[in-house]
């Protein structure tokens, strides 16, 4: 019998194990083959329970079946499903066509797994032990599942593109020669990327992935404390949400709703830095109670990102940096105590249409927020924000935003200038409070009313001037431009002189400081 006759036929080849053959039968009737003894400690793959020859396949012959197997017996479909079987040799698939099912749990492979350019309808991997998982410019039409399993020196996922969904929840990763614990840059997923309470220790690089639904890192675990980044995803594409949250322990872990009464919670845990820049998110970013353990020279890098909703509702990062700059977001939802401290906050560019804070956030607080993200002068993010209020309804609040931004301005002015602010700040507060004129016209006048009683005033010539009113003397000298036919009929000497001097002065500066506050407030309307 030649081998290739053998196969056609359905025949066994003659060099098999029994459980190869076990195997070869159970493909052909489309079964599970289950090489588990019961015991739990025996049977885990991930332990130190050495598996003899009665559970030991060849990947030589694993290989045979999906490339090139026997037919399926009458009324059956051929597909290859494996639970407590251990793999010796490289199971080598690159560049094949495999057209039967396949799903292997709690298996065990001695060397890596090697799938560059493979195509599959569907591949599920369950809890299995694997050195490595080579699988760049793989191809599924339908899921890749690989959860709850171990790679001890990691995945590469480089230009897959997955027909469905990837799962990696509860998968623990630890990183390769280069760094990366995933390296799935250019991949393209049909629908969900759900990596829920997965282990990184390592570089987790999405660059330029496109997710057809939603990426979800629900209760993960990123570590890379060592390196600058510990997910590296810029110009990554999100149809719907990224979910960088909670996740439940236990029976509802993976299922994206709330848990149940009782279940204990792991947040989304990141030891390294983040980037997203250049990012586009079909509904929002997601960083509720996210957990954030920066060095110094980390960052939350989120330039030039593209939501609806950017939900920054995490614990405060204690080092590092977060920066915003250039995103743009529809909706912004915090939290006052989300935001780091003054120069570890970067906003240049960064566009907001509306405020949706969670919880107390006062004026006073969004101020500090701004100036946090300033360490030198920048108007910008004093006119975003008072835009935002003032589109909201909250006209006073936008105000007193602006007000704060000349306030910063005046301190980086020469000292001329910053007397002359000192002086507008003090009158009318930059014109954003132009009641204040009004007070000062009138305490002026009384004042000047009262003084210039106090003694007449011989007229310059006899005849030719109006009855003395000091009431109507003081106004006419307060009042520029506008002459109300009092002023340079009288003579006054010594410190009379002075007054009126002072008070002329005082009315110059109360209509300049008013005309300049009105022309600031028409430029911003």
């Amino acid at each position: 019998m030649t081998e290739g006759a053998g196969v056609r036929a359905g025949d066994l080849p003659d060099d098999l194990t029994a459980a190869e053959a076990g195997m070869w039968q159970a493909f052909r009737n489309g079964t599970v083959y289950d090489l588990s003894c019961g015991d739990a400690v025996a049977d885990d793959p991930h332990g130190g329970h050495p598996w003899g020859e009665e559970r030991t396949v060849r990947a030589r012959i694993v290989c045979w079946l999906l490339l090139d197997g026997p037919p399926a017996l009458a009324g059956r479909v051929s597909s290859l499903k494996l639970i407590g079987v251990q793999v010796s040799g490289s199971l080598d698939l690159a560049g094949g066509t495999v057209v039967p099912y396949v799903e292997m749990r709690r298996c065990r492979f001695e060397q890596d797994v090697l799938l560059p350019e493979a195509r599959f309808t569907t591949l599920r991997m369950v809890d299995c032990s694997v050195p490595r998982l080579e699988a760049a410019r793989v191809h599924t039409e339908g899921d890749l599942h690989l959860p709850r399993c171990r790679f001890h020196h990691g995945i590469r996922l480089t230009d897959a593109q997955i027909g469905t969904d990837l799962m990696l929840n509860q998968a623990i990763v630890h990183r390769d020669h280069s760094g990366r614990s995933i390296a799935a840059d250019g991949m393209t997923v049909g629908q969900d990327l759900q990596a829920e309470l997965l282990e990184s220790h390592g570089e987790l690089s999405l660059r330029a992935a496109t997710i057809g639904v939603s990426l979800s890192l629900r209760g993960a675990r990123l570590s890379n404390p060592f390196e600058r980044l510990a997910l590296n995803a810029p110009q990554l594409t999100v149809e719907r949400s990224l979910y960088l949250t909670p996740a439940g322990v236990g029976a509802q872990a993976m299922s994206g709703m709330t848990p149940a009464q009782g279940t204990r919670i792991q947040r989304f845990a990141c030891e390294g830095g983040i980037r997203l820049d250049d990012g586009r998110f079909g509904d929002a970013v997601d960083f509720e109670r996210a957990r954030f353990t920066l060095t110094d020279d980390q960052e939350l890098s989120l330039r030039r990102v593209q939501t609806p909703e950017l939900r920054f509702l995490g614990e405060q990062p204690v080092r590092g940096r977060v920066v915003l700059s250039g995103a743009r977001v529809v909706n912004l939802m915090d939290r006052a105590d989300a935001w780091p401290g003054p120069g570890r906050l970067h906003m240049g560019g960064f566009v907001y249409e509306n405020l949706v804070p969670r919880g107390p956030f006062p004026p006073a607080e969004r101020l500090r927020w701004v100036a946090a993200a300033t360490a030198e002068y920048n108007p910008e993010p004093y006119e975003r924000l008072a835009a935002v209020l003032r589109a909201g309804g909250e006209d006073e609040d936008a105000r007193e935003v602006l007000l704060a931004k000349q306030r910063r301005h005046r301190e980086s002015l020469p000292m001329a200038a910053k007397l002359w602010g000192y002086a507008q700040d003090w009158t009318v507060a930059y014109g954003y409070r132009p009641g204040r004129a009004a007070v000062w016209m009138a305490v002026l006048w009384a004042a000047g009313s009262l003084a210039f009683a106090q003694a007449g005033h011989p007229p310059m010539k006899r005849g030719e001037h109006p009855e003395w009113n000091p009431t109507l003397f003081t106004l006419d000298l307060l009042l520029p431009v506008i002459d109300l036919g009092q002023v340079g009929f009288w003579q006054l000497r010594g410190p009379w002189q002075w007054l009126a001097a002072a008070m002329i002065l005082l009315g110059w500066i109360l209509a300049t400081t008013v005309a300049a506050g009105a022309t600031r407030l028409l430029r911003r309307n």
